[in-house]
C-alpha cells in the first residue's frame, strides 16, 4: 500500500515566505509614495481653490488685506474626511497674498515638504518634480 503525502514541506513554506517578503519589500515603498503623491495633489487642488477665493475677494474689495486665516472657507486638506494631511494658511496684504500648505499627520515625513502659492500664481517647491 502506497502512502500519500499531503501538504508542504518546511523548506517549500520557507521559500514561499521569502518570496512574499521580497515582493512586499519592493511593493510597499511604491505604495506609500503613491499615497503621498495623491495627498500632495489634493493639497495642490485645495490651494488653487483658495487662490480663486482670494481673487474673488480682491475683485469685490480691491484688496487681499482683509483676508486672514479665520476668513478662509476651509483650513485643512483634504476638505472633508479625516485625517487631515495639510494645514492651509494665508498671509495677505493689500496687494499680495501667499497661500501655504504645511504637511502634518504622517505627510510631514514627505520629501517634498510644504507648498506655497502666491498672487502671481507662482509656486514655491523646494524639490523639482514634487509639486
Amino acid at each position: 500500500m502506497k502512502k500519500l503525502h499531503l501538504g508542504f514541506t518546511l523548506i517549500e513554506l520557507m521559500i514561499t515566505v521569502v518570496i512574499i517578503g521580497i515582493l512586499a519589500s519592493i511593493a510597499y515603498p511604491s505604495y506609500v509614495e503613491q499615497v503621498r503623491k495623491t495627498r500632495r495633489a489634493n493639497a495642490q487642488s485645495d490651494l488653487v481653490e483658495l487662490a480663486s477665493f482670494m481673487e474673488r475677494h480682491y475683485t469685490e474689495n480691491f484688496s487681499y488685506g482683509a483676508v486672514n486665516n479665520a476668513a478662509l472657507p476651509f483650513f485643512d486638506s483634504p476638505k472633508s474626511g479625516a485625517p487631515k494631511y495639510y494645514t492651509l494658511t494665508v498671509d495677505a496684504s493689500v496687494a499680495t497674498y501667499t497661500l501655504t500648505a504645511t504637511a502634518k499627520n504622517g505627510q510631514d515625513s514627505d520629501r517634498c515638504g510644504d507648498l506655497t502659492l502666491n498672487h502671481t500664481s507662482g509656486t514655491g517647491a523646494a524639490i523639482t518634480g514634487c509639486w
